[in-house]
């Protein structure tokens, strides 16, 4: 009773000179003063926290926090990886519309070991691979506790960087190519935005159902090894925006039929470029927009093409009690990654650089591979 009591003191003294609460942080419990002997508490865990919105590499920074008791129905998962998204960095800004309450630790998704366990939970044993389902505030640290529901075990065979990014890039690209029309072998969809994560999950997918994938990317340097490196993947055609700026684009394809899909990440002029390409009745789906420019349609294309322009948002999908369903769709993309099936290219990056790591991902150095932290 003296020990536990001795680590529960320590534990309130740390936070409260640092002014913290770690029940802000990630959603972990307050530490109590009075334990029993038989309690389970989490190792202290070393995490990236920020205190108020702002730019990412001013607001975020690296401190320790106390253990925390874990439990009866909770799961303490010491964590293995866990990604820098646009959407991660957007939270911090706080121009993300579902964001947690400041103080919070960062992160979103990612990967982890189970720990302990309360003397509640079943089916799940320390050891177990775990990752957030669905995704969950706070994976920018080296401990996490949460309830046991939220984590969903996943083969130990799974590679590790790919369980930490599965959920928000992977499972955006299926639910796309799932949710909007009915796509068949021999179809084809449009996208810009080709070269990212998503874009390249797309690529791969549309193949692996046999659909044929048109792709548009920025004119930039390296270009040509662009082209080359999205073919590899299964692209079957892949366009720079100004080798679009002919009257008919679909001139360009071959034996590809007009696409029934088209997806837009960017905005502006790249999505008229998307709509250009799309079959009398077709539909673009708009995830993001890159260029913070609007999309604009033409009066003819809604009345002469009844073009269809439609909105996915992942956090929104979630949300709508799809919990079992994202799992299958988790376990399904995990095998293909296996498989080799499903890859994109990602830096590993330890935990104690992950400001070089945030600075890669805000674009301070140019184009570069999903960064991912590893513990």
């Amino acid at each position: 009773m003296v020990v536990a009591r001795s680590i529960a003191l320590k534990a309130v003294n740390t936070a409260s000179l640092w002014g913290l609460n770690r029940s802000r942080f990630g959603g972990l419990p307050k530490v109590q003063t009075v334990r029993a002997l038989s309690t389970i508490m989490s190792p202290p865990s070393k995490a990236v926290v920020y205190e108020h919105h702002g730019p990412p590499d001013s607001v975020t920074r690296m401190i320790e926090l106390p253990p925390v008791e874990v439990q009866e129905n909770q799961v303490c998962v010491k964590m293995l990886a866990a990604p820098i998204n646009p959407s991660d960095i957007n939270r911090i800004e706080g121009v993300y519309p579902v964001r947690p309450q400041v103080p919070a630790v960062g992160g979103y998704e990612g990967v982890g070991e189970v720990y302990s366990v309360g003397s509640a939970v079943k089916g799940l044993s320390p050891g177990d691979l775990v990752i957030p389902s669905p995704p969950s505030s706070g994976t920018w640290q080296t401990y996490v506790v949460k309830d046991h529901d939220l984590w969903h075990k996943i083969s130990k065979d799974s590679p590790i960087e790919y369980a930490a990014t599965v959920t928000v890039n992977p499972l955006t690209a299926i639910r796309m190519l799932e949710d909007f029309t009915t796509l068949s072998a021999g179809d084809s969809i449009v996208q810009n935005g080709a070269t990212s994560i998503v874009g390249q999950c797309v690529i791969q997918l549309a193949r692996y159902r046999g659909i044929h994938s048109i792709n548009i990317i920025r004119d930039r340097a390296g270009s040509d090894e662009v082209k080359e490196r999205l073919k590899a993947l299964g692209a079957d055609e892949v366009f720079t925006e100004s080798q679009l700026e002919v009257k008919n684009v679909k001139s360009l394809l071959s034996n590809i039929p007009e696409p029934a899909l088209g997806l837009n990440c960017v905005g502006g002029h790249a999505a008229s470029l998307v709509l250009k390409f799309l079959r009398q009745g077709g539909t673009m789906v708009t995830y993001g927009g890159m260029s913070k420019k609007p999309v604009t349609v033409s009066t003819s294309s809604f009345i002469f093409k009844d073009l269809s322009l439609r909105g996915f948002w992942l956090q929104k999908w979630l949300s709508a009690d799809k919990a079992k369903e994202c799992r299958d769709m988790v376990d399904y993309l995990l095998r293909l990654a296996q498989e080799r099936k499903l890859k994109y290219e990602m830096e590993l990056v330890p935990f104690d650089k992950f400001h070089s790591a945030l600075e890669k991902a805000l674009g301070k150095h140019g184009s570069q591979p999903k960064q991912v932290i590893k513990f």
